[in-house]
C-alpha cells in the first residue's frame, strides 16, 4: 500500500482545548477532515453497521439512540445523542475510563462534506505521559481509512499491521504524533512538554525508543 502521506497529513485540521466536563477539568482533541463526498453518503459511512468494519473496527450491540455499542477489541459505550444526518454523540468507554466522543457532519462547498470528530477525556496520569496525540493519533488512522472507503468502497480495508509497520504507515505515525504535539502547543500546553510527550506517542506507536 502506497499513499501520499504529505497530502493526507495535510487534510487533517487538529486542535487541543481544555474544557470542563461534568465540574470537572477535561482535554478535548478536535479532529476535522473534508471528503470528496456528500453528507448522507458521508453519514451512511460512519454510522451503518455493516460499513464500519471496511474502515474502522468490527462493531456490534444496538445502534441507535440509547443503544450500547462495542468495538472489538476496544471501546464500547452508549449512543446519547443522534441527529441524521449531521450530529452523532456517545460515550466511550475501555476498562474503568469513560470519555466522550462528538461527532458533526456538515457541507464542505460544492460536492464536498465535512467531518469533525472531538474526544473529551478527563485528565489523566495518561494524558500527562503521552498527551494528545495518544487519542489523536488514532483517530487519524481511522479518518484516513474512511478516505480510503470512500474513495472507493468496494475495496477490502487495508491490514492494520501490514500498514503500521510499511514506511508510509510509520511515517504517517510520526507526522501525527508530531503535529498533535504542536496542536497541543498551539493550545497552551508548554512546548517541551508537549514535545516530550509527543515523542513517546510516536515510540508508542511505532514501537521505537522514546
Amino acid at each position: 500500500m502506497h499513499f501520499d502521506v504529505k497530502q493526507h497529513l495535510g487534510a487533517v485540521e487538529r486542535s487541543v482545548s481544555s474544557p470542563d466536563r461534568d465540574g470537572r477539568a477535561a482535554r478535548a482533541v478536535t479532529l476535522s477532515r473534508s471528503y470528496p463526498t456528500d453528507i448522507q453518503e458521508l453519514w451512511d459511512a460512519i454510522t451503518r453497521p455493516q460499513r464500519i468494519p471496511r474502515w474502522f473496527l468490527p462493531i456490534s450491540g444496538d445502534l441507535e439512540l440509547g443503544g450500547r455499542y462495542q468495538f472489538e477489541g476496544n471501546a464500547g459505550g452508549v449512543i446519547t445523542v443522534c441527529e441524521p444526518p449531521s450530529r452523532l454523540e456517545l460515550t466511550w468507554e475501555f476498562g474503568e475510563f469513560v470519555s466522550w466522543v462528538e461527532v458533526r457532519v456538515s457541507e464542505d462547498g460544492a460536492d464536498r462534506a465535512r467531518l469533525t470528530l472531538a474526544h473529551i477525556q478527563h485528565t489523566s496520569d495518561h494524558w500527562s505521559q503521552y498527551g494528545a496525540g495518544a487519542t489523536g493519533v488514532g483517530w487519524e488512522m481511522g479518518l484516513l481509512g474512511l478516505a480510503l472507503h470512500l474513495a472507493d468502497p468496494a475495496a477490502p480495508k487495508p491490514d492494520t499491521a501490514e500498514f503500521a509497520a510499511s514506511p508510509d504507515g510509520r511515517a504517517l505515525m510520526v507526522g501525527s504524533s508530531e503535529a498533535w504535539g504542536e496542536a497541543a502547543i498551539a493550545g497552551g500546553t508548554d512546548p517541551d512538554t508537549a514535545r516530550a510527550r509527543a515523542g513517546r506517542t510516536t515510540a508508542f506507536y511505532t514501537g521505537s525508543d522514546a
